[in-house]
This record gives C-alpha cells, structure tokens and sequence, in this order.
C-alpha cells in the first residue's frame, strides 16, 4: 500500500497562549479545576518520533518517510522542560511520566531525568519519576536510566506471538527484545515494571491469556500487566466501537484462567482498576476509558514536545506555555510567577470530561471535532 497525504488535523500549532494576571499570585500546591479535581500528574512527551509504526497509533500509510516530524528547534529544551515541570510541581504534581512517541529516541534523555530527579516538592520529598515506553532500547539503556533517577518504567507490549507483535508494530521488530528489555529493567532496579497491553478485537486479544501466563512464569509478581481499552485518540487509527474488547470481559478471561479478586484502588485518580491472582502470583490492571469512564476524578495534564499543555487525552485545543517560557511582557522575559499563574488559570478553568460524554452517547453522536494525537502527547 503506498504512503497516502496524511488527512488528519494538525494540532500541534492548535494553541491559544493563556493570559498572564496582571498581579501574579503564588502557587499554593491546592490547585482545583471546575469540577473539584486536583492537580496531581504531569505527563511529558519529549519527542513525536517513534521507531514503531503501531496501526492504532502511528499507521504506516499516514506517518511514512514524507511525514513531518517537530523540527528540533520547537523541542523544549531539557531546561525548558525542568522549569515547567517545576511550576507543576508548586501547584500540587508530585509525579511526572515521560512519553513520546518514544521517549528513548530523544538524545542523552538520562540528562532530563537527572534534571526532574532533583526536584522537590514543597514539603521537600522527591517527585515520582517514570516512563512509558515499546522497549525496543531498553535492555541497552536500562542501567543509565536508572542511574539519572529514573524509579519505575511502563513497557508497552501489545502480543507476546512474534508475528502478532511484529505485525501490531508494523515495522517486522521482534518481541524478544522487548521481552530482554523487561529483564534487564527488572534487573537494574527499575521497578515496580508495569505492562501494558492494548487490546484490540479481532487482533489481538486471544494473546490476553497467553502474555499473562508469560507475565507470571518468567517475571512474577513484581511485574504488573495492564490491559487497555482500545481508545478513540486522535484521527488517524480508525477506531471503531465494535473493535473495543471491554474490560469486564478481559477480567472474565483471566478469572477463568487464573483466578481473580477485586483490590483497592492505591490512590484517588488510578487509572487502572486492580486485581489480585487469588494463588498469590501477583496481580493484573484494566483501564476502562472506553467503558467505564473515570473522568470524576482525572488529575492529569499533559504537555506536548514543544510545550503546548492539554487538559484531556481527548482534547482538540492546546494552551501554548512555549509562548510564555520564551516570550517577553513589557520588555522582560516572564518570570516564574507569571507563567505559575498562567498555568493557574488555565486549570481553574477545566472541566473536560470527554469519555464520561462518550459514555453517555453513542460514540456517533460525538461531534467531528479533530483531537490530538497518541504518538505527539503520549497515552
């Protein structure tokens, strides 16, 4: 099949730059939105490149040799990345997650995470640091992130079969080396490891069983396999609502397999509803965002490659902090206080909750609006 004009919406020039207040307040780490939720999780994406060409993400035929990727200069820089993530930090993040894309493709990404590594929140304890990524450069890069600061990794791994995981990537990348870069992560102490899994139906859920017999016989129960709802992010993946494998049936599988038991949940905001192998062997997550929305209690912002911050995973409108990080107001740069508050503004404002309406609607009465993209703000 030849590379076709890719069709979908550009979003990443799709900003508004937020107002500055006149009279800027201090951060209060008690940051509220319109619906009571606060701010808690910061997700970074440090590139839009990825070395994977995952059909419910990145197809083939629309991100090719001819697609235009960030140029390097609207990459926030490390330190661009490091203040902003400082701001968040004085608003109430006291966890940060790297994305991309994929982040490992983004050079002497260790220097970042030493960077993060050092921040502290206001009572003076150390942020939760980890990354998500398709493993493909793990086993060679493990060590040194673990060694910048980096505590915990998210490994995406979508079919434990080689020729499911090959055709799934779409660029013919074997599943052992991601299997060895678990190991070695496991090994060098990045941990607790999770998996996650995005099922599709017809693709590639007859290898929910199998990863999760895999998960138990040769990690244990230090690794936590997540499966994930197959998700309308973005335009480019044709998703379709009949290609959805809900939860609830993953959970009847693995329960038939197994043996399975309801945990609680860690924290307020956890994305992934948690249960426990009944013999003891660990336990396994399902995110349900098609299916059982959990937009009450959302506490993540997301910021983009070059610095625009979304409010939802489903969002069409970004809001532009690389304005403020490199812009001036009466002839001086904005200072820290300014862009804290801008930030400040724009979260007081939020009151997305885009799942919870799909959930209330037939995903056909969505309106046809464009939204951003998985591989340019990260799962």
């Amino acid at each position: 099949m030849g590379e076709r004009v890719n069709p979908i919406a550009d979003l990443r020039y799709a900003a508004t730059v937020p107002p500055v207040p006149a009279a800027a307040t201090r951060a209060s780490g008690a940051l509220h939105d319109r619906r009571g939720r606060p701010l808690r999780d910061l997700r970074i994406s440090v590139t839009d490149r990825c070395n994977f060409r995952c059909t419910y993400c990145m197809p083939k035929e629309l991100f090719g040799a001819s697609y235009a990727f960030l140029p390097q200069a609207s990459l926030l820089s490390f330190e661009e990345i490091t203040r902003t993530a400082r701001l968040f930090v004085a608003h109430g993040v006291h966890k940060l997650r790297l994305t991309g894309g994929e982040p490992l493709l983004r050079k002497n990404v260790e220097q970042l995470i030493a960077q993060l590594a050092a921040l502290r929140t206001p009572e003076g304890k150390p942020l939760d640091i980890t990354l998500t990524t398709n493993g493909s450069l793990l086993a060679r890069k493990a060590q040194a992130l673990k060694d910048s600061g980096l505590q915990r990794v998210t490994v995406s791994l979508d079919a434990l079969d080689d020729a499911v995981f090959r055709r799934m990537n779409d660029v013919d990348f074997p599943v052992a080396q991601v299997l060895e870069g678990i190991h070695v992560a496991q090994r060098v102490g990045l941990a607790p490891i999770k998996i996650n899994m995005v099922v599709k139906k017809g693709t590639n859920d007859h290898e929910i069983v199998p990863l999760a017999r895999h998960v138990r016989e040769h990690f244990g129960p230090g690794v936590v396999l997540r499966f994930i709802e197959y998700m309308d992010v973005g335009a480019s993946n044709g998703w379709r609502m009949d290609e959805v494998l809900p939860s609830a049936e993953v959970v009847a599988r693995l329960d038939r397999a197994f043996g399975l038991q309801p945990l609680a949940a860690h924290t307020l905001g956890e994305t992934a509803k948690r249960h426990a192998y009944r013999d003891g062997g660990g336990e396994i997550g399902v995110i349900s965002s098609v299916t059982q929305a959990f937009c009450g209690d959302c506490n993540r912002a997301r910021l983009s490659t070059e610095g625009k911050l979304f409010l939802c995973l489903f969002a069409n409108q970004g809001h532009d902090l690389r304005a403020l990080l490199r812009g001036q107001r009466d002839g001086r740069p904005y200072t820290d206080e300014d862009i804290a508050a801008a930030i400040g503004l724009v979260w007081a404002q939020r009151e997305d909750r885009y799942s919870e309406l799909r959930t209330q609607q037939t995903p056909a009465a969505q309106p046809g609006q464009p939204r951003v993209e998985m591989h340019y703000i990260g799962g």
